[in-house]
């Protein structure tokens, strides 16, 4: 499965397009639509064009731990909110939480509630309620709760 439109536009409206580096609130150097890593550096640079292959490439990455992680059924939507989710927490910080046990023990709505705890980061030391991920979240429980319309 693959993460969908409503899915991916979550994730570019919550990360925003930067061209140009930049530390995000946890402190990260980022560029594009969220991207990480050690190509990351304090000066670098790229187009849209990049910014859309780096959040494809990102997205696989984040598709592919979903696939691992998550034992049960999901819909197009539950799939593309997890998506999200993991792309903006990492894998590592979702494997053996008790939300993904939630879902694994088909606690899909428990799984939708717990989705809300993951709104803090680590800014200065301190972990910190940050209104743009209690934002993303919610958006991310909508769309796991959005029953798949077949057209």
């Amino acid at each position: 499965m693959k993460c969908n439109e409503d899915g991916l536009q979550i994730v570019r409206d919550c990360e925003g397009l930067k061209l140009k580096a930049y530390r995000d609130s946890a402190g990260v150097l980022t560029i594009g639509h969220g991207h990480t890593g050690k190509d990351v550096q304090p000066n670098s640079r790229i187009d849209e064009h990049t910014a859309e292959v780096l959040l494809a490439q990102d997205m696989a990455k984040a598709e592919a731990a979903v696939n691992r992680l998550v034992r049960v059924p999901l819909n197009e939507n539950q799939f593309s909110a997890l998506c999200s989710f993991v792309f903006n927490l990492g894998e590592g910080n979702l494997r053996g939480s008790k939300s993904v046990d939630a879902l694994n023990r088909k606690g899909y709505i428990e799984f939708a509630s717990r989705m809300l705890l993951w709104d803090k980061a680590r800014v200065d030391g301190e972990l910190k309620t940050l209104p743009g991920l209690t934002k993303r979240r919610e958006m991310e429980k909508n769309l796991f709760l959005r029953p798949v319309v077949v057209k």
